[in-house]
């Protein structure tokens, strides 16, 4: 016959085992989902009017189909961007232009940096989230178990500024749900003959963009009206659902 202090500390621990197994499973013991694809694959195409002296980028492909990019998700890491050849006006800039492989089982947070530059001497805006081909306009998009909540960008090449307040950075959480819906918003400022696109809200919080990690595949952007000077250009934005599994 055991002893009464054994079935105490039986009961003890059955209760114990019955309560782990009833806790709840919060995201963070969960760690990273299982992600059925191995990379977000991001492409960045660069156009430019030299009659308008004007760059903008997009990294999904234009409402209007006519300036495309091939961000991609795949079990494959893409090298080299996929840029459609523009509308004849426009034309795509290589060297601007570039695409990074996110491996996105290696973290929890997908951190999309945006970096804004600026010449004064033309009133020309451009956007980067990948870094440029040639380095100049760096970015520092990646995936970490970290969520980054400053953008790391480049300094520019001396005539192309960063600007701060243009720039942001926007950390999605890969666990929260199974499509990265990346939204692009071109605002186009009409005295100034100048585009510019966010992909996550810049940094004032004027020129607003929806990009999320849902369980929705979402078709349509989201997207600010602008600060006044600069209005959103709906045909020149997109939205692109990615699928994680």
């Amino acid at each position: 016959m055991r002893p009464k202090g054994y079935l105490r500390k039986w009961l003890a621990a059955a209760a114990g085992a019955t309560a782990l197994l009833l806790a709840p499973v919060t995201a963070h013991a969960q760690g990273p989902r299982q992600q059925a694809v191995t990379y977000l694959n991001l492409h960045q195409c660069m156009y430019y009017s030299g009659s308008a002296t004007n760059h903008f980028s997009t990294v999904v492909t234009s409402g209007d189909g006519r300036f495309a990019a091939g961000t991609n998700v795949s079990d494959t890491a893409d090298t080299r961007p996929s840029c459609g050849a523009g509308d004849g006006n426009y034309t795509v800039v290589p060297l601007l232009s570039a695409a990074k492989a996110l491996d996105v089982t290696a973290g929890r947070y997908l951190n999309l940096h945006q970096c804004v530059y600026y010449s004064g001497s033309t009133a020309n805006h451009f956007t980067t989230v990948v870094t440029s081909s040639d380095g100049r306009f760096a970015a520092g998009t990646n995936v970490s178990d970290t969520a980054d909540t400053r953008p790391s960008c480049g300094a520019g090449d001396g005539n192309y500024a960063l600007v701060p307040l243009l720039s942001g950075v926007k950390a999605l959480d890969l666990t929260t749900g199974h499509h990265v819906n990346v939204h692009q918003c071109m605002f186009y400022s009409g005295s100034a003959t100048n585009h510019f696109s966010t992909v996550v809200t810049s940094g004032d919080g004027r020129f607003a963009a929806g990009t999320n990690v849902s369980d929705t595949a979402d078709t349509r952007p989201s997207c600010g009206a602008g600060d006044g000077n600069y209005a959103l250009v709906p045909v020149l934005s997109g939205a692109k659902a990615l699928p994680l599994t």
